[in-house]
């Protein structure tokens, strides 16, 4: 499956031949989907309908679709997981292998490990509006270089006008939703956090560890806003935020990339904490930066960022782009 865009595919045939056969499985007695209670009341999914493959990589084990659910626009996001180390022995022991080829010491196989090692990690967004479609829509990007009048005068307003909803980010800090998740808060609503796994880690192994503090405060939309008078809140989340994750899952700060991201996925301060060997989406140059050179950039200069110039990627489609295209910028 090689990476590739959208893809418009008349899946109306493939759709109604899935239901029957689901149909049909369902009232098997002796079928696995019935052994499984794999029903229409149990799996949330059951009866979707697939229009659209926004986009897949075979480097990184994922497929985006874009469908309906319900009656209702969905995108379900498919994401191979990886190999656990403790896992090893049942997949040796445990798995059927199917001979592909042979060549003196050479050989290939199929193999098919126990379903429960098996696992593609599943996440539907329903109902889905066309910003989460664009969102996972591959494209063609441009690399902005924004400066500190750019800011003000173009992203800003642009961030203004948009419905950029965070409903989601308070039910968190107000235990309305995922406080179960939660690994570590400072209830502090200056300078404290909740720190909580990312969505796209399973927490099934260290090697791609990704966690998100999430601010209390609810004034400092991204990187741009912070001043030197926001050095308690970063670097107690930075202290606060290693002590945690070391207690917890052992891993040492010497083996953490903390960052953020400008432009953010959303506008409300968020401060990632990856295993350094895991190249997470978005950790490139052109869009991260380390929370430890936030700190010493203020340091040295209250309003580094209300005027030093940044680059980050937009992809083709998205309003911000058309901003800059418009005032001449691009």
């Amino acid at each position: 499956m090689a990476e590739s865009g959208k893809r418009e595919v008349d899946f109306a045939d493939r759709n109604e031949t899935d239901a029957a056969k689901a149909k049909r499985l369902k009232n098997d007695p002796n079928s696995d989907q019935d052994n499984h209670n794999n029903s229409a009341s149990e799996n949330p999914l059951f009866g979707f309908k697939t229009t659209t493959v926004l986009r897949d990589s075979a480097r990184e084990k994922n497929m985006f679709v874009h469908g309906k659910l319900n009656d209702q626009d969905a995108v379900i996001i498919l994401e191979k997981t990886p190999i656990r180390e403790d896992t090893l022995l049942e997949i040796f022991n445990g798995s059927r292998l199917k001979l592909d080829m042979r060549n003196d010491i050479y050989s290939t196989y199929q193999l098919q490990p126990p379903a429960h090692l098996n696992e593609i990690k599943t996440t539907v967004v329903c109902p889905a509006t066309e910003k989460h479609v664009k969102k996972y829509l591959r494209q063609e990007t441009y690399l902005v270089q924004e400066t500190g009048e750019d800011y003000r005068s173009i992203t800003l307003p642009y961030i203004q006008s948009q419905s950029f909803s965070v409903q989601w980010v308070y039910n968190i800090l107000e235990k309305k939703a995922e406080a179960e998740r939660i690994v570590y808060e400072d209830p502090d609503q200056d300078v404290g956090f909740v720190l909580l796994p990312d969505f796209k880690w399973d927490q099934k192994q260290l090697d791609d560890l990704h966690l998100i503090a999430i601010v209390h405060r609810r004034d400092i939309k991204s990187l741009r806003d912070l001043t030197a008078l926001h050095l308690p809140l970063l670097t107690n989340i930075r202290k606060l935020g290693e002590e945690s994750i070391l207690k917890r899952y052992g891993v040492a700060a010497s083996k953490l990339k903390v960052y953020l991201h400008y432009q953010p996925s959303y506008y409300h301060l968020h401060i990632h904490f990856n295993a350094l060997s895991y190249e997470a989406p978005g950790c490139g140059v052109e869009h991260a930066h380390l929370l430890s050179d936030i700190i010493q950039n203020l340091q040295a200069d209250s309003q580094y960022y209300h005027s030093r110039s940044l680059s980050f990627p937009l992809r083709a489609d998205e309003g911000l782009l058309s901003k800059f295209k418009d005032a001449g910028k691009l």
